[in-house]
């Protein structure tokens, strides 16, 4: 990437706008509970296709940095959910996972396990079906889309939906860039989405980026790794907008593989 280019791209108005919003309107559900995991309250929002919840698959929300459960209603991702066309329904569910770059921290805060182990087990008890999820991130939170299909194999995750992954290429990238995602070099290596790229077979993914993305060299290496899956890169940054207009191909993209 030319140095500047993202500044320049963005003076230049190529990041590009949002999008129209859908005016459907989905079923919102929002609460809170103590999470063990994370050692914290927390807070969790279900959005799905009016009508019944029963038997609807579910696709975990993972927001990113500096987001919350709520975030997914900022990107209007249940307004996009309801006007797909073509899919049959499934739910989102968005969950609080902080600042912990969505894995295990020295801390012992631990936003996977409250996933699987908390968030899963309410939903179920509402009817919905968690056997095999999928699940859908932007920044931040497509690492940790990633990171939680290859934590937790085919088996358990059947399609995932990454937006610019913030994935970095190295641990002294990690550092520079944002020096508490990782708790050090062994944290990284540990959770490297990149050296893990195998264990995502047999999972469906898309990943996509925008050009003007700080993010876009490491997502393409992912889309090499892959032998390119769906996604790809386009034209845009690393904003709401960007994320806003890939939403309605990511959510149409997890449907069918949650089918």
């Amino acid at each position: 990437m030319l140095p500047g280019r993202i500044a320049l791209d963005r003076s230049l108005g190529r990041c590009g706008s949002n999008p129209p919003v859908p005016a459907a309107r989905a079923q919102i559900q929002e609460s809170s509970f103590r999470s063990a995991a994370r050692g914290r309250e927390v807070s969790m929002v279900l959005a799905a296709p009016p009508g019944s919840l029963r038997g609807l698959p579910v696709v975990v929300v993972m927001h990113g940095l500096g987001g919350n459960a709520h975030s997914m209603l900022g990107l209007h991702l249940d307004r996009y959910l309801v006007a797909a066309g073509g899919v049959p329904p499934f739910a989102l569910v968005g969950v609080d996972g902080g600042d912990t770059y969505w894995h295990r921290r020295a801390s012992g805060d631990d936003p996977v396990t409250m996933i699987t182990s908390e968030v899963l087990p309410r939903l179920r008890r509402l009817g919905l079906r968690t056997d095999r999820i999928s699940a859908l991130g932007w920044s931040m939170g497509g690492y940790g889309a990633l990171l939680l299909a290859q934590t937790l194999g085919p088996s358990r995750v059947a399609a995932v939906s990454a937006s610019s992954p913030a994935v970095f290429t190295s641990y002294a990238h990690a550092r520079t860039a944002n020096a508490s995602a990782f708790d050090g070099a062994a944290d990284f290596a540990a959770h490297d989405v990149l050296s893990g790229l195998d264990r995502l077979r047999g999972v469906a993914v898309s990943v996509d980026c925008g050009h003007s993305d700080p993010f876009a060299p490491a997502t393409a290496q992912i889309i090499h790794g892959l032998g390119h899956p769906a996604g790809g890169l386009f034209e845009g940054c690393h904003d709401g907008a960007y994320w806003s207009r890939r939403a309605p191909a990511g959510l149409a993209f997890l449907g069918t593989h949650l089918r």
